[in-house]
């Protein structure tokens, strides 16, 4: 009478285990980069409510005799205490007013592939609000399925 595995049965168990791990972990990691996403939705959101407040302030994004809403008055820049313009340790992506065309607001976060917060990612990912303050609707797009 047999007891035990054969060598075989070990070694599809293995292979089987592998094969699963692999899945396991390829999902972790899309669910990872998901989560690094909330720090773009955030950053872009607090992006879109200061736009808000200036076309309250000056009646319109931008235009003649108004400021125009750009990185400055949004407060993207380069200094620690502004919201990245460009990758640094602190920050998964870095943070740009595309464009602010009365009355829309287009704000892009780009995922770091070098010099953003541990880990950078392998291709830069994008994570776009498109806000029309006329109609009040918010578009989220990109590439990064944040």
């Amino acid at each position: 009478m047999r007891k035990g595995f054969t060598l075989l049965e070990l070694i599809i168990v293995i292979v089987i285990l592998g094969i699963l791990a692999t899945l396991g972990f390829a999902q972790y990691q899309r669910m990872a980069e998901r989560a690094r996403g909330a720090e773009a939705r955030t950053i872009i959101g607090l992006v879109r409510t200061q736009a808000a407040g200036h076309r309250m302030q000056y009646g319109a994004l931008s235009g003649a005799g108004i400021p125009a809403f750009n990185n400055a008055v949004a407060g993207i820049g380069a200094t620690a205490e502004l919201i990245p313009s460009a990758c640094r340790p602190t920050h998964y992506f870095l943070y740009t007013v595309t464009s602010a065309i009365e009355p829309t607001l287009v704000t892009t976060a780009t995922r770091c592939v070098a010099g953003g917060k541990i880990p950078d990612s392998p291709t830069a990912l994008t994570l776009i609000l498109t806000s029309d303050f006329g109609a009040g609707t918010d578009i989220w797009t990109g590439t990064g399925g944040y």
